[in-house]
């Protein structure tokens, strides 16, 4: 047999096959940075301008007047299209322009559009306007960090995710000393716009930065960007201004297709439940989605378990004549119950496995955790604002934050947070499992903000799933079905009568397709006990084999499977319509830097509708700021949104449930989204919450 060839590296490397094989841009990667997203009627006029729309009214708080004084009177604008204008208004619009961006906060994916739209508008106008870039996030502005964007620099990024073309951060601009270097950056660059691209704390500092640099003539402008799908605007109607912050759709697409996949392996191995816990720290927007997606066997919704009440619980409260308040408001208890409950059934028609989707703040809505926070987030606040160094360097160990905390019980360290923490608490407390103290008194982030992505929230619940489902294995509750058929063959394989066994064997013979074991017999011990007391084996008699192997099949395992969903999908590539949105986005902020706007947040009405539908405006961001208390004190903020109970996503969600527990004989209903394919007529074009959402009113009764 000849020896193969071999064949010099240089040549191999230098071969165009190879070369295109190991380029750093792939094929499918030219046709997305390639891809120009369309433009909404309005872009594609020679002129825009502003025209402000009544209909939206706003609930001022008295705060947000008082700090926000320059901007607190914007209204919401339309951006509309104009043919011709005076010359004034022309050359106002035409004028070249400095206009700086800033990435703020964790990425999202379509974020690069946002720079591509408002530097496609902005050098269409007016070749000679520059845009920089702030480097590595506010960081880069209060610094003076930034680099100046040209075309080339724009097209490598393209409809492509991540924040690589300027890098992001999470520093706030929220002191004295930030915003005068902030401002000092601006006049060194002469900007006349300012554009913050961020989440609600990162448009809370876009308001502030607007108050800070009127003055100045220096506009600033907020886009909404998070994948938690937490900063939904509406205003005191109820009328919907912002419907989605880009990056959503993207992300929960990613998820969806690897929960997908874990769904699919599920049901081929059938030994393991997957438990999947998705971003989402404050709302369950991205779990509902997902749930939408994929139909995972199980679902928990932090807002739904705020809103349950146990009215067994009440019922016996008024029976015994007494208030019990713990009957308003999921336990961390009840949830593991109410979990091993859907478990259980599945096991009883032979599915022991699943997927089980879980909120990364699901905790949050569990009322004992919250009252945790709520303490630990005062008592850290507290000793920060009070000492020289920060509380978790103050106790670098576990032990040690313990010890502050029981000193506080004792009264010894008489500081404002003696009389927030009480025996009752240290007692609740440390009957919690360690690494969840641990978790609970983790550091918080930049923001004070409890970092729940921190937190093994799905090990707190399996844990407690766990002890009780060996609970309910040792009563006998917990056993997985057999099929009829299957039983009958394998005794009859084993020369065995199955119809002489069966009634000795299940609790429900004859009675269902899947037999369960009966709950007396939870052991080999206990099974002997049955065949020889019914007369069917001898006490020195071994079990005969069918019949244990029968038994070793309804004695389940529960095996898990955990996985985290958030860093991976926020770096996804966009999906088209996220890439038409914030390209879209981009536009917007240039049509409201060109119409002189500031303290605006750019936006579009109609996302649920058709392209053509698709309205720019410009939404007031400080008539939106309300107080909240962060690190321990009030301070103006923008309000997160989290998922309505009452919304017609959750309702079909809600009535589903039960169907995609499939906890019945028969197939499961899980649906499988495929891959972010970008191209092509079978993706779908927004999210399903928004297209659910946005039939409002359609639905009927509350509890459909």
């Amino acid at each position: 047999m000849p020896e193969p060839s071999t064949i010099r590296l240089d040549k191999l490397l230098d071969h165009p096959a190879v070369m295109d094989a190991v380029a750093d841009v792939n094929l499918e990667l030219k046709e997305r940075v390639a891809y120009q997203p369309p433009v909404c009627t309005v872009f594609k006029s020679p002129f825009t301008t502003l025209a402000t729309d009544t209909q939206y009214q706003f609930e001022i708080d008295k705060e947000a007047h008082r700090q926000l004084s320059h901007i607190i009177a914007n209204t919401v604008q339309r951006v509309e299209g104009c043919d011709d204008a005076a010359d004034e208004v022309k050359e106002n619009y035409r004028k070249a322009r400095n206009i700086g961006i800033v990435f703020s906060g964790g990425p999202s994916p379509g974020g690069h559009n946002v720079i591509a739209g408002l530097f496609d508008a902005a050098k269409k106008v007016n070749p000679r306007t520059r845009i920089f870039g702030f480097l590595m996030g506010p960081d880069g502005i209060i610094d003076g960090d930034y680099m100046e964007l040209t075309r080339e620099r724009v097209d490598q990024y393209r409809n492509v995710g991540g924040f690589t073309m300027i890098k992001t951060g999470r520093t706030k601009i929220d002191n004295r000393k930030k915003m005068d270097l902030s401002r000092e950056t601006c006049k060194q660059l002469e900007l006349d716009a300012l554009v913050v691209v961020g989440g609600d704390d990162s448009n809370t500092n876009a308001a502030f930065l607007a108050q800070e640099m009127f003055e100045d003539g220096v506009q600033v402008i907020g886009v909404p960007k998070t994948i938690d799908g937490d900063i939904q605007v509406r205003d005191a109607r109820g009328q919907v201004l912002c419907a989605m912050s880009f990056g959503f759709h993207t992300a929960a697409r990613a998820f969806s297709q690897a929960i997908a996949n874990l769904c699919t392996d599920a049901s081929s191995d059938v030994k393991y439940w997957h438990v999947c816990k998705v971003m989402g720290r404050v709302a369950s927007h991205l779990a509902l989605e997902v749930a939408l997606q994929t139909h995972a066997n199980m679902t928990l919704i932090g807002e739904d378990l705020a809103d349950y009440v146990d009215y067994a619980r009440l019922e016996k409260a008024e029976k015994e004549r007494v208030v019990d308040y713990t009957a308003y408001g999921m336990t961390l208890r009840h949830l593991s119950r109410v979990t091993c409950d859907a478990i259980m059934q599945r096991a009883a028609v032979g599915k022991n496995y699943g997927v089980l989707v879980v909120p990364e703040g699901v905790l949050e809505f569990i009322n004992e955790i919250q009252v945790f926070i709520i303490k630990l987030n005062t008592i850290i606040g507290n000793y920060n604002k009070m000492h020289d160094r920060d509380f978790h360097s103050a106790f670098p160990t576990l032990n040690e934050k313990l010890e502050y905390l029981r000193r506080l019980v004792r009264g010894i360290r008489k500081d404002v947070s003696y009389n927030v923490w009480n025996a009752r608490d240290d007692e609740l407390f440390n009957d919690i499992p360690e690494f969840f103290q641990e978790g609970l008194l983790t550091e918080r982030d930049s923001h004070g903000n409890f970092q729940f992505s921190q937190v093994k929230t799905e090990k707190v619940l399996l844990d407690l799933v766990k002890d009780y489902l060996g609970i309910l294995k040792e009563k006998g509750q917990y056993k997985i079905g057999i099929q009829d058929a299957q039983f009958v063959k394998t005794m009859q394989k084993g020369g065995l009568d199955p119809e002489r066994y069966g009634p000795i064997l299940f609790e429900n013979w004859k009675q269902a397709q899947y037999l369960m074991i009966k709950k007396t017999i939870i052991s080999r011990k206990t099974l002997k006990t049955a065949l020889v007391k019914a007369g069917f084996l001898g006490d020195d008699e071994t079990i005969p084999a069918p019949i244990e192997k029968i038994y070793n099949q309804s004695v389940p395992k529960f095996k898990t499977q955990t996985h985290f969903y958030g860093y991976d999908g926020r770096g996804s590539d966009p999906t088209r319509f996220d890439c038409i949105y914030t390209y879209n986005l981009g536009q917007t902020v240039f049509s409201l830097i060109a119409n002189g706007a500031t303290g605006q947040m750019a936006a579009i009405l109609n996302l649920e509708q058709d392209f053509h539908s698709w309205r720019p405006i410009g939404i007031p961001i400080a008539p939106l700021m309300h107080l909240e208390e962060r690190k321990g004190k009030l301070e103006l903020v923008l309000e997160k949104s989290i998922v309505d109970v009452n919304s017609p996503a959750y309702r079909v969600v809600k009535t589903f449930r039960d169907k995609w527990l499939a906890a019945t004989p028969g197939e499961d209903h899980y649906r499988h989204p495929g891959p972010i394919r970008f191209a092509g007529n079978s993706e779908e074009n927004r999210p399903i919450t928004l297209l659910l959402n946005a039939m409002g009113g359609h639905l009927s009764t509350p509890d459909q």
